[in-house]
């Protein structure tokens, strides 16, 4: 993902870009961005030096552990300027079950559920088959399909988020956030393994139009209930079968690109970094469709990244 967003950012040639890297990683890059070889003790301080010379920052971490905030936080204290929303927002779309809270409140459809806390197991009038993650993870963190009472389930281990299991399909939608409007980028059908502990295989364009569609209001809706004003916004939600969007479901929202700009950076002639500051600035956003996508345009796995 990190060679994705340097070389999308390179696509503009005005981007002087800087990339932070940790120490004895090997990164394949484009020859204009400059590389700040950092260690695990020093990476904040680093990022703040450079946030303070540069006109923007990217932040892309975790949300786990609050790995992301402080370093948005520290970014912002030292008087950068970050394509993320306010704290705040990054607080709430790091608790899966805080998430689940705000967009329920602005009446945006999710799962039932609850949250778990650690030590405790799952209650016994529980609906089933129902889904177990980390409340405070990122990525599939403790992912787990519960289909039975008869299964041996041990009490969390960490704070946790249960809720129904939504059949239909997993789809993703990115959004380029800023202060005059929301911009959707093409909406991503994503896929996982099977299994009782599925793990997220990658992404391809959704073809269903009537479903994108649905699937993008979702998702400027989702945006607007969590005041997302400025960065990129990833939308997780299942959509079901029924045409007028009765069983579709908000999962989560990430504060932060993720994996999904390595499939879309495919489908644009254009860069969506540069996209992404234009956005944040309250400019017009332009993005140029790439002319010559063949088919397979924008499907990635995430062994690829």
């Amino acid at each position: 993902m990190l060679e994705a967003i340097a070389r999308d950012a390179a696509r503009r040639p005005s981007l002087e870009i800087v990339v932070l890297v940790a120490a004895g990683r090997r990164v394949e890059l484009p020859p204009q961005a400059r590389v700040v070889r950092v260690t695990p003790e020093e990476d904040i301080a680093c990022l703040v030096h450079e946030a303070r010379l540069a006109d923007w920052t990217l932040v892309v971490a975790p949300e786990t552990d609050w790995i992301l905030r402080d370093r948005v936080r520290a970014v912002r204290a030292a008087g950068g300027r970050v394509l993320a929303p306010s704290d705040r927002t990054i607080e709430v779309s790091s608790d899966k079950q805080a998430t689940i809270d705000r967009l329920a409140a602005h009446g945006i459809p999710v799962p039932a559920g609850r949250s778990i806390a650690v030590g405790e197991t799952i209650p016994d009038g529980f609906s089933l088959p129902a889904v177990c993650k980390a409340r405070f993870g990122c990525g599939g963190d403790g992912l787990r399909v519960v289909r039975s009472r008869h299964e041996s389930i041990p009490p969390a281990t960490v704070a946790s988020r249960l809720e129904l299991l939504v059949a239909g399909r997993p789809a993703g939608v990115s959004c380029l956030c800023g202060p005059r409007s929301t911009v959707v980028l093409p909406v991503m059908r994503q896929r996982f393994s099977g299994g009782d502990a599925p793990r997220y295989l990658g992404s391809e364009p959704l073809a269903d139009p009537q479903a994108a569609s649905r699937a993008a209001a979702l998702a400027v809706r989702s945006a607007s209930a969590i005041d997302a004003d400025a960065g990129w916004l990833g939308v997780d939600m299942i959509l079901g079968d029924h045409p007028d969007g009765r069983d579709d479901r908000v999962l989560e929202v990430n504060p932060r690109p993720t994996t999904s700009i390595v499939g879309l950076s495919g489908l644009f002639a254009s860069s969506l970094v540069a996209a992404m500051i234009e956005a944040a600035g309250g400019e017009t956003v332009s993005l140029v469709p790439e002319p010559n996508a063949t088919a397979s345009a924008g499907r990635f796995s995430v062994a690829d990244t």
